[in-house]
């Protein structure tokens, strides 16, 4: 990630809201500034699945933007975000950023990032996929993004769904340049 330890994290409306307390948890721990965008959607799932009666109350995001403000810094990419990640990213997050369309700040950041060959991680959260999804997949990967859909591993034995999502949060780390202190695999 280097010398700039700034990143922009979306929130969107899909399920998978257990991952983003653990991620912000990670970046707190290095020391990383998080900058935050949540879509209508995103908001009402944080409420269902977390009890958050207000999204703004997530630790370790330092400031928070609206969705419809085009004149916040990540809509320029003279912001200068190490990275974006959108956690989760619902398939029509995923489709605006596939075909380029800018409808609101996060996809305004999206395209942003991806122009400026940044590192841009979507953990798209649908299942199961139909032909439309992969092909977006596929283009926002040949555009420059990072695919990361959040499947969790069991290979280490994750006791609770915590340390499952931690496990997950340290993959986007991964991603984004971050060593993050983790239980890792090493072998049978």
């Amino acid at each position: 990630m280097g010398e700039n330890k700034k990143i922009l994290l979306a929130v969107t409306g899909a399920t998978g809201m257990l991952y983003v307390p653990e991620f912000l948890a990670l970046l707190k721990e290095q020391s990383v500034e998080v900058h935050g965008i949540v879509s209508g959607s995103g908001e009402k799932v944080l409420q269902l699945e977390l009890g958050l009666k207000e999204y703004k109350s997530l630790a370790g995001v330092r400031h928070w933007f609206d969705i419809d403000d085009f004149t916040a810094p990540p809509a320029s990419g003279s912001s200068r975000y190490a990275a974006m990640v959108i956690l989760p990213c619902t398939t029509g997050t995923l489709g605006a950023i596939a075909g380029g369309y800018s409808g609101n700040l996060i996809h305004r950041a999206a395209d942003v990032t991806l122009k400026e060959r940044r590192p841009l991680v979507l953990a798209v959260r649908e299942t199961p996929l139909n032909r439309t999804h992969l092909r977006n997949m596929l283009a926002v990967q040949e555009a420059g993004g990072i695919i990361c859909p959040p499947m969790p591993s069991f290979y280490l034995q994750p006791k609770t769904l915590q340390e499952m999502a931690r496990q997950f949060a340290a993959r986007i780390c991964d991603q984004i340049g971050l060593d993050v202190d983790v239980p890792r695999w090493s072998g049978m």
